[in-house]
């Protein structure tokens, strides 16, 4: 299948890249990063050196994934969604070595213009509406939404948000759940 590289798109010697990727229009990825199979990264996409992408990964156009963050398969990363990955930064004082690490599971989606403060897991299916401010540690399958996000729901798997309590039937999918007050599992 092989990878697609559009002539526009740098590509820093010694990055790794997955069969059937496609890297659009403007895009950089450099040199350390490891980016997996049949993934999509948008135009005007910035991909920093210590960087792990799994596999199925659709980043949309403007975002930079900066060093110290990781992205599992499947996760989607809506327009100009934005991670950080220093949480006190100053122009004057370089803070290289204070990276904290971000991790976003498995399935997860990121809305577009979120930002996802650094030091943060997003759980798998998590689902951060467009425009929310991630500033802790999201549960898996849980909606986020707000500034600063809170929680609000649950979502299913196949990014239909969940109705009621206890044990639930995803009206889209018919995939089975468990809710409780803080949590939400797939029976």
């Amino acid at each position: 299948m092989g990878v697609k590289i559009h002539d526009t798109a740098i590509v820093d010697p010694g990055a790794e890249i997955g069969d059937g990727t496609a890297i659009w229009h403007w895009v950089h990825v450099c040199g350390t990063a490891r980016i997996g199979a049949g993934c999509s990264l948008g135009q005007n996409v910035y991909v920093g050196n210590h960087v792990t992408i799994g596999d199925n990964v659709r980043i949309q156009n403007g975002v930079s994934v900066y060093d110290a963050v990781t992205l599992e398969d499947d996760v989607f990363c809506g327009p100009a969604m934005v991670f950080t990955n220093v949480y006190n930064p100053r122009a004057a004082i370089p803070r290289k070595d204070e990276y904290r690490e971000t991790i976003v599971r498995k399935g997860a989606t990121l809305g577009a213009n979120c930002t996802i403060v650094c030091g943060v897991k997003i759980g798998e299916y998590g689902f951060v509406g467009a425009g929310s401010v991630i500033n802790r540690d999201v549960e898996p399958y849980a909606l986020m939404v707000g500034v600063p996000a809170r929680r609000i729901g649950w979502m299913c798997e196949c990014g239909v948000r969940l109705e009621g309590d206890g044990d639930v039937t995803c009206a889209a999918c018919g995939k089975a759940y468990r809710i409780g007050d803080d949590e939400c599992a797939p029976r």
